[in-house]
């Protein structure tokens, strides 16, 4: 299924450990690259973010947010006696030196590490946070296909669109032979010695060589062929789309070279304007 680089999701979650929520963005890359912003309390868990995330998604640039905020309650609260009583010390010998010190209680309590909060399990915390990672993914992966979805129709349009100006230009390659003939014999007329018919057939096969785009018109038919079979894969079908543009617009090039005709001329010009469109959307596409 065709999926779109290009999203945004939103999970959050409450529990035991507090509020978690989750926030993705996604835009176009050549490969997959994450930015993970979390709290210091889930550092710890970053690498083994990437791993899940990097088995959902194959290619993007990726912002991953985390937000954790814990529901403080009072009776989870402990106080670290040995850092309390160590300040106790400081104070008193600050006191000694400066008699007019005063130092509020509330003001020790502030101190960094005087207030603990009880430890949440690991794997509480673990799976809270995968949970909602989870939650996250899932909707980001059905807005990238919502998206993907059109992206694919717009690629089947171009590609009906190529599929005319092919057989448009089959259609038109005899009467191109013919017109080639009629100027070739018209010219040869015109020489004030005779040309011997082997020389002409010589020269008009020599020159019919050069303006045949059969070859071109077939593989055209064939990328086409592809890129619809690989617009109906299950898997990230980016990278495949990509190089058949590439194919796509080697032909078009060549089309136009060998054109001695202003239909043909017109027509790879037509046929490089739809690929191009088509090469834009494909760098959206995972």
């Amino acid at each position: 299924m065709i999926r779109s680089m290009t999203a945004y999701a939103f999970a959050e979650t409450t529990g035991p450990v507090g509020t978690l929520s989750c926030e993705l963005r996604t835009v176009n890359h050549r490969y997959l690259e994450l930015s993970p912003r979390l709290p210091d309390d889930l550092r710890s868990f970053e690498s083994a973010l990437r791993e899940r995330i990097a088995s959902r998604l194959s290619r993007g640039k990726v912002d991953l947010t985390v937000r954790l905020r814990s529901e403080t309650k009072s009776d989870s609260l402990q106080l670290n006696h040995a850092m309390l009583g160590r300040l106790s010390e400081l104070a008193m010998d600050m006191e000694s030196r400066f008699p007019n010190l005063r130092i509020e209680f509330t003001e020790l309590l502030r101190f960094p590490g005087v207030m603990q909060q009880s430890d949440v399990d690991p794997d509480v915390l673990q799976a809270a946070l995968f949970g909602v990672l989870d939650d996250a993914l899932t909707a980001l992966t059905a807005t990238r296909e919502r998206e993907g979805a059109k992206l694919a129709e717009l690629l089947k349009e171009r590609l009906d669109g190529i599929e005319r100006i092919v057989a448009d230009v089959r259609e038109w390659m005899p009467q191109i032979r013919e017109g080639l003939r009629a100027r070739l014999e018209s010219r040869l007329a015109d020489l004030k010695q005779p040309v011997e018919p082997s020389r002409l057939e010589q020269e008009l096969v020599l020159q019919v060589t050069r303006v045949d785009v059969d070859e071109e018109l077939d593989r055209l038919t064939t990328h086409i062929s592809e890129a619809r079979r690989v617009l109906g894969l299950k898997e990230p079908v980016g990278r495949r789309l990509d190089f058949l543009m590439q194919e796509f617009n080697r032909e078009a090039n060549t089309l136009g070279s060998k054109s001695i005709d202003s239909r043909t001329t017109n027509a790879a010009v037509e046929l490089k304007v739809l690929i191009e469109q088509m090469r834009e959307q494909v760098q959206n596409i995972e």
